[in-house]
């Protein structure tokens, strides 16, 4: 059921799966400048089996400026999560941050400055990584964890849920929900907004609304950035598939296949340039991954857990 939504609210969302982080990311949330004439809530998900994060938000609300509601949302499907985030809230906007990430000061005051100047339907804001020292030297100068919106034609035609905020009043959002099927491969969000975008929204980006988050070990490898590639073109070339004839698929098939060799060329012409080598190698992989989902090929799972075996 969907709220009848409260102008001049705002919910920020935080989905969470077993993360220690969460408390720092709420203080960040705490700490950060108020916006003058809006009301501020926080909504935590929790998308574990046990109610694992509850301690966490009841002790943060005990000294918290801001309301907190904790919904226990299970389990290991992050769209089961984000669902419940957009069906418990009433507010007029409403922002996601992820459970690994702290806000900047000024983060939100920003965001809804900049949606209401543009009187946009969604802002996006950059996600700055910050490396651990024992990174790879060259993970560091290429920073392929940071995340910017990708601009085609012109226009942002997707999102990404790991800064954002949406105006829940806006026809072209009204009744979207995230797609269950995704939400362990990942991808869920490159749908939603991408649905967002098509019903007529408008996708703007505010590269003032920082949000930072530190880049964990076993994120830090090339191993795992690929997997994540080859996972992004899967997602890109369902969403194509969606809306493709016979023709249209075999001439997106040759056109990414050409994209995979101008790629690994390039990467084996920078051979000895590690960031400038791993970035086509990276795009390659994107377009390998482009070519699995036109084939309509079953999706990498790349969150989320098994469910626990019951004793």
């Amino acid at each position: 059921m969907t709220l009848p939504k409260i102008a001049n609210n705002i919910d920020i969302c935080i989905c969470t799966f077993q993360r220690d982080h969460l408390t720092k990311t709420l203080l960040s949330v705490s700490e950060m400048e108020p916006v003058s004439g809006y009301k501020i809530a926080i909504i935590v998900v929790d998308n574990d089996w046990e109610p694992s994060a509850k301690t966490k938000a009841e002790d943060f609300a005990k000294t918290s400026k801001y309301p907190i509601k904790y919904l226990h949302c299970p389990a290991g499907n992050i769209s089961i999560a984000r669902n419940g985030c957009l069906n418990a809230s009433s507010a007029e906007f409403l922002a996601f941050i992820d459970d690994d990430e702290t806000v900047g000061k000024y983060w939100l005051k920003s965001l809804i400055e900049h949606i209401e100047s543009k009187r946009a339907d969604v802002v996006l804001g950059p996600v700055i990584a910050h490396y651990q020292k024992n990174a790879a030297a060259w993970l560091k100068r290429a920073d392929f964890h940071s995340t910017y919106p990708v601009c085609s034609d012109g226009k942002i035609k997707t999102g990404y849920t790991c800064n954002v905020l949406m105006r829940m009043t806006s026809t072209s959002i009204a009744g979207q929900q995230f797609n269950l099927e995704r939400g362990r491969t990942g991808g869920e969000d490159t749908e939603f907004f991408s649905k967002i975008y098509k019903a007529g929204g408008r996708i703007s980006y505010d590269k003032d609304a920082i949000v930072e988050e530190v880049v964990p070990e076993d994120r830090a490898t090339l191993k795992w950035l690929l997997n994540r590639k080859f996972r992004f073109g899967q997602t890109h070339g369902k969403l194509l598939l969606m809306n493709l004839g016979p023709i249209g698929k075999i001439e997106q098939i040759f056109i990414a296949f050409s994209k995979v060799i101008y790629c690994l060329i390039f990467a084996t012409l920078k051979i000895f340039d590690k960031p400038a080598c791993y970035k086509n190698l990276l795009r390659g992989t994107l377009h390998v991954g482009t070519m699995s989902g036109l084939f309509n090929f079953s999706e990498l799972t790349l969150y989320g857990k098994p469910t626990p075996a019951k004793e």
